[in-house]
């Protein structure tokens, strides 16, 4: 197949602090599209199908990884990024951070296998 990646979109209502703070703050690698356009690089990603009752109720979040939450989260607060602690979960330890636009980003430490750590 010649899938060869996957591009996801933010909506933003404060794009340009939104690039700032991919590019500054979570230092993303980034490619300039034209005009200022940043594409951010990201992590090594998976994709996980969760079931909805109906098409309309489905949704889909981004949620970045982290190894440890804890240190990842103090060392975004000691950047002035506002963080909350959301759930322990038994799959994970989530938290939320806020981007400057006000959009809510997801931020975890999971406790299950990992896909793409396992094609390395």
């Amino acid at each position: 197949m010649s899938i060869s990646g996957a591009h996801v979109v933010l909506y933003s209502t404060d794009a340009e602090a939104d690039r700032k703070f991919f590019r500054n703050v979570l230092r993303f690698d980034h490619v300039d599209a034209g005009d200022g356009w940043l594409i951010f690089a990201l992590p090594p990603s998976e994709v996980a199908v969760h079931p909805a009752k109906s098409a309309q109720e489905g949704s889909h979040s981004l949620f970045l990884m982290c190894d440890d939450l804890d240190a990842t989260m103090n060392l975004l607060r000691r950047k002035k990024v506002k963080c909350k602690v959301v759930a322990e979960e038994r799959w994970g330890k989530v938290a939320m951070i806020t981007l400057p636009s006000g959009i809510d980003l997801g931020l975890y430490e999971p406790r299950h296998p990992i896909a793409h750590k396992s094609h390395t």
